[in-house]
């Protein structure tokens, strides 16, 4: 089974400037053990560069950003999955010359003890991709992908899991289906913090939210709570 250990994501007065663009605006949020936060928002407001300063994919500033005792400021971007956490990005980019089983594999470089193990549990998860362990990843389709892309970051044995817009070019059928495997990790403890323009997808798969707008949080409060504010069920829900 997929174990985890309590650690709290925290980050404090996050800012990502590019050039003279300030794109994040002093965020703050935790993310709490076995909890979803998710973070909606409209294109430009934010968010995908909110994930991408806490992987250290982009420069940053910020009071605290902590993965329990790990101070994630001071860690190299090629060494946060180490720490425990998993991201799968935008647009998914797994390997499409590899096959499945060669696409999670590369998932565990940075843990290799109990990979097949691992693997195993990913199949578990995903049986699709058991049934097409040997086909290769760009086969597969866009739903089927972005399973692997999931499987793949898993592979690590994190703590908290990262997915920026994870239902992007997907039928309603198939984010049904990613919605169902984040509440299937959820519930063996594992963290999300999860990135997404499918306001539905988000409050389903969320505990609490976040809305980004320019930069900043613009709403923060339990996921009921947003689905019900007049403002985001016209702007984010169409109601």
């Amino acid at each position: 089974m997929i174990t985890v250990a309590p650690r709290p994501l925290v980050v404090e007065d996050l800012r990502v400037r590019y050039g003279g663009v300030l794109a994040v605006d002093g965020v703050s949020f935790t993310v709490e053990p076995g909890r979803c936060l998710g973070i909606i928002g409209a294109n430009g407001a934010g968010k995908t560069s909110t994930l991408k300063a806490v992987m250290g994919l982009v420069s940053r500033s910020c009071t605290g950003m902590k993965l329990g005792d790990v101070d994630l400021a001071r860690v190299r971007a090629r060494d946060v999955v180490r720490h425990g956490i998993g991201y799968v990005p935008e647009g998914r980019h797994v390997f499409g010359g590899l096959t499945v089983a060669t696409n999670l594999e590369l998932g565990a470089y940075s843990r290799r003890s109990g990979l097949r193990e691992r693997q195993e549990e990913v199949y578990e998860l995903f049986p699709v991709l058991a049934e097409m362990r040997r086909r290769l990843a760009g086969a597969l389709s866009g739903g089927q992908q972005q399973m692997l892309a999931i499987g793949r970051a898993l592979m690590s044995g994190p703590d908290l899991l990262i997915l920026d817009e994870p239902s992007m070019g997907l039928s309603p059928k198939l984010v049904g289906q990613v919605l169902e495997s984040l509440l299937a990790l959820r519930e063996r403890g594992l963290s999300v913090l999860l990135v997404e323009q499918n306001a539905w997808l988000t409050f389903e798969a969320s505990d609490t939210c976040l809305v980004m707008e320019n930069g900043t949080v613009a709403l923060a409060g339990s996921a009921g709570e947003l689905r019900h504010d007049e403002r985001v069920r016209r702007i984010y829900l169409g109601l």
